[in-house]
C-alpha cells in the first residue's frame, strides 16, 4: 500500500458545489448582480467570474483551514458532503459548460 506523507498538502477540488454551499452558509458573499444572474439558472460563460467563483472557494478553504486546523482537503469532502442535503439543491447552484474542470 503506498503512503504519502504530504497529502495534507492538497487543497479543494475546485468545483462548483462547494462554492455553494460557502455561499450558502454566508462565507462567500457575491455582487448582486452575479447573485441574480446565477439564482435565475443563468450559465457563466467559463473564465472570468466563474473561474474567480472556484478561486474564492479554494481560497476561503485555505483561510478556514489555517484557521481550524483542519485539511482542506477534508474541509472539501465535509463540504461537499454537506451540499448533498435538500436544503443545498434547492437553491441553484452556480453553472458554466467546460471541459476544463
Amino acid at each position: 500500500m503506498a503512503q504519502f506523507a504530504d497529502l495534507d498538502r492538497l487543497t479543494i477540488f475546485a468545483d462548483n458545489l462547494v462554492p455553494h454551499v460557502l455561499r450558502c452558509d454566508g462565507v462567500l458573499v457575491y455582487d448582486d448582480r452575479l447573485a441574480a444572474r446565477i439564482d435565475s439558472g443563468e450559465q457563466l460563460p467559463r473564465g472570468g467570474v466563474e473561474r474567480e467563483i472556484r478561486a474564492c472557494a479554494v481560497h476561503a478553504c485555505e483561510l478556514i483551514s489555517q484557521r481550524t486546523g483542519v485539511p482542506a482537503r477534508a474541509l472539501d469532502t465535509w463540504l461537499w458532503t454537506r451540499g448533498q442535503a435538500p436544503e443545498y439543491k434547492a437553491h441553484p447552484r452556480h453553472r458554466c459548460r467546460t471541459v476544463f474542470y
